[in-house]
């Protein structure tokens, strides 16, 4: 398994977004139960929105396709999605992977 970081800037709704959050987190909350999703939370400064999240996966590929099925993604309240591969080296998720 690969450890992938994955930055999401959103689009200006916030509306929306406040509507959706629920089922965005529920989703995020079933993937952290399997132990695909090792974090995830929104960036706290007031520069663009977005957030971090890291996830185990196989490949990018599977991992996008995972990311297509979030509801956010679906409601195209992600503007802009950064995916690049992680080497954890130290900290309590180290031993995980």
């Amino acid at each position: 398994m690969t450890l992938f970081a994955v930055r999401y800037t959103y689009d200006d709704r916030t509306d929306v977004r406040d509507a959706v959050r629920p089922e965005h987190r529920a989703w995020l909350a079933g993937l952290a139960d399997e132990g695909v999703l090792l974090g995830s939370g929104p960036f706290a400064d007031d520069a663009e929105p977005g957030a971090l999240l890291v996830f185990r996966a196989e490949d990018e590929p599977g991992l996008r396709g995972l990311l297509a099925d979030d509801p956010f993604a679906r409601e195209g309240l992600v503007a802009a999605t950064e995916v690049r591969t992680w080497q954890l080296v130290l900290g309590p998720w180290a031993d995980q992977v």
